[in-house]
């Protein structure tokens, strides 16, 4: 049996907000929202594939800290998991995605009731609009 094709997502953060990314394609899922990732590649750990892959998505260099509790497996081939990242350089860009969006955890419920983001991701928005409402500023 062959080993599954391990991918990372990067929940990144600033603040009280977190970074999603507008799928391109497939038409399955262009429109969607979704956590910015891609694949661990042969001889690479995950936090050196979400640092890489981020770089290539988003033109930026990322720290990245501790994993989302869930793990995804939609198939016996294929498992998604999820990092915290933050910006350490760069201005997050759209290099492979159609737009880019920073949302608050009230933004990303309501993304989430709309259906507008992709379904691999749906167990992380619900712990990170928790953890956005926790990270919301006083306020003023």
């Amino acid at each position: 049996m062959t080993e599954p094709v391990l991918v990372v997502a990067g929940a990144v953060l600033d603040g009280h907000r977190m970074l999603l990314a507008q799928r391109d394609y497939p038409e399955a899922v262009a429109g969607l929202w979704e956590l910015p990732g891609g694949k661990v590649e042969s001889g690479e750990s995950p936090d050196q594939a979400l640092v890489r892959e981020l770089c290539e998505e988003l033109d930026v260099e990322v720290s990245v800290g501790a994993a989302l509790r869930d793990v995804v497996s939609p198939t016996d081939s294929l498992t998604l998991v999820a990092m915290r990242a933050e910006i350490v350089s760069g201005t997050p860009r759209a290099v492979e995605h159609r737009a880019l969006r920073w949302v608050d955890g009230t933004e990303l419920a309501h993304l989430v009731r709309d259906g507008a983001l992709v379904p691999n991701d749906l167990g992380w928005a619900h712990e990170m609009i928790a953890e956005l409402q926790v990270r919301r500023p006083e306020p003023s």
